[in-house]
């Protein structure tokens, strides 16, 4: 590994040095062995890879350590929080020679754990690996991990489980949690730390005449992108709290996440979220509302030579930046998913149009832009109550595409709608064999997962390609991990 120790640099209130505690009986269960290969891993490392993603190893090179940052959970100010049950382990460059941060989750409680016992179980470590594996491969920024470790150690949770541990990756754990934490608690450090993830993280910002408004612009519109992207393939985070965004615009501690199936905008796939504030269609608006708190941490940082009310207007107008560049990256996204031009100014209504047929219909979301762009017609009229409906969106969709070059619009259409999504049945089943000891699950999912986009007749089972049957209970998913 190439190692670029950095953020133990910081002042140390930023964080607590600390060893992981292994889990009893650690065994493997995934090794990411392309990740490895992309973060630069020697063969050694790979071949001791159970050992450091199980907390037995680290690195000379960088002392461990968990972060303290703050946030606002639900909609409200929870105070101080921080890695309860991480750790950052390393700090490497990877083959772009771009920072990564590996951090150990599940390495047992820290000071900021709270009432936490600082694990994780085998449950929640592979939704999480698989999921993260799952948006890296639809080209959704977002975590990933090297690889994961179950145990023979029970965690007490609403049962016992088995006790695991994963290596995740991320270009930045840096939340706008952070902000908020030094904001309220050591202020006197905003200027060094913003200006460390300004060079870390936006160097180009430096050229501005106001590098930390050109700073909050490009977090604001990052965002913006991700939550797009989230929102064209049905993800669903479940936990949108500040301390879970951080300010790359890559996703971050998802833990009772859902890829949506039958297409229900305010669908609740997080059953710790009483009030359904993160439902899927509240999240372009939670991502608004969590960047405006975050914001308000900047207003400290005022240069010398600014009015104070101005500084406010010009942080302010950065927001302002955050809907077109989401408006605009989402109706691109659905013109391609389309199959429609997105120049054409009836694309976005016609693409309305087949989403309120999926929602009225409660139609699968992934498999019927898969049938859209099969040209599966009747099969799509015939899932329909009102085929009426369905027809006067098709006449409306095949008059925008006539005289259109539709054999490019078709081969963007295939690079924009998967064939395969994570659904919770799927993860489900795997977690299921390996709590048993049977990983091939994982691993089959994790290799379909590889590659969303393309038809993998020979490993997918039918399950993959659908919802359960609207009578079959859907898997449950809480904050409990």
């Amino acid at each position: 590994m190439h190692f670029n120790s950095r953020y133990s640099l910081l002042p140390a209130k930023l964080y607590h040095h600390q060893q992981p505690l292994p889990l009893k009986g650690a065994k493997a269960g995934h090794f990411n062995t392309a990740l490895a290969d992309q973060l630069q891993w020697s063969e050694e490392d790979k071949k001791s890879w159970v050992e450091i993603c199980s907390g037995q190893k680290t690195f000379a090179e960088f002392e461990p350590l968990a972060m303290v940052y703050a946030g606002h959970q639900f909609g409200q100010w929870a105070g101080q929080l921080g890695d309860g049950r991480g750790l950052l382990i390393a700090q490497i460059l990877d083959q772009n020679n771009q920072t990564i941060d590996l951090h150990l989750k599940g390495a047992g409680s820290t000071p900021y754990s709270r009432m936490g016992d600082g694990r994780a179980v085998l449950r929640s470590v592979i939704r999480e690996y698989l999921a993260g594996h799952a948006l890296n491969s639809l080209g959704i920024p977002s975590s990933n991990a090297v690889g994961f470790t179950s145990s023979e150690q029970g965690v007490q949770r609403e049962k016992l489980e088995l006790g695991a541990m994963m290596l995740r990756t991320s270009d930045c754990h840096i939340r706008l949690g952070h902000f908020e934490w030094i904001n309220q608690y050591q202020g006197n450090l905003l200027p060094e730390f913003t200006q460390k993830c300004i060079e870390w993280h936006y160097p180009d910002c430096l050229k501005a005449e106001q590098p930390i408004l050109a700073f909050a612009a490009q977090v604001i519109q990052r965002t913006a992108v991700m939550i797009a992207k989230w929102q064209l393939a049905g993800f669903a985070h479940g936990v949108m709290n500040t301390d879970n965004l951080n300010i790359t615009g890559s996703t971050l501690d998802f833990g009772p996440y859902g890829f949506m199936e039958r297409f229900r905008p305010n669908w609740i796939n997080n059953h710790s979220d009483y009030q359904g504030r993160y439902t899927y269609q509240q999240q372009p608006s939670i991502g608004h509302w969590n960047l405006w708190q975050w914001l308000n941490n900047l207003i400290p940082l005022c240069p010398a030579h600014y009015e104070k009310e101005q500084w406010k207007e010009d942080l302010a107008q950065c927001l302002e930046h955050y809907e077109p560049t989401f408006l605009e990256h989402y109706k691109f996204g659905l013109s391609q998913k389309m199959g429609l031009p997105s120049f054409h100014q009836d694309s976005f209504d016609c693409a309305m149009a087949f989403l309120r047929i999926l929602q009225s219909e409660q139609l699968d979301y992934t498999q019927n832009f898969i049938r859209l762009q099969n040209k599966e017609y009747e099969a799509i009229k015939d899932d329909c109550l009102d085929r009426h409906q369905f027809e006067l969106f098709l006449t409306q969709y095949e008059s925008i595409r006539d005289h259109q070059d539709t054999d490019a619009l078709d081969a963007e259409m295939a690079k924009a709608n998967p064939q395969y999504i994570l659904r919770n049945h799927m993860a489900q089943k795997a977690i299921e064999l390996a709590e048993r000891n049977d990983f091939s699950e994982v691993e089959r999912l994790f290799t379909l997962l590889s590659q969303p986009f393309t038809q993998q007749p020979e490993l997918e089972s039918t399950a993959d390609l659908g919802p359960l049957p609207s009578d079959v209970p859907e898997v449950m998913v809480s904050c409990s991990s």
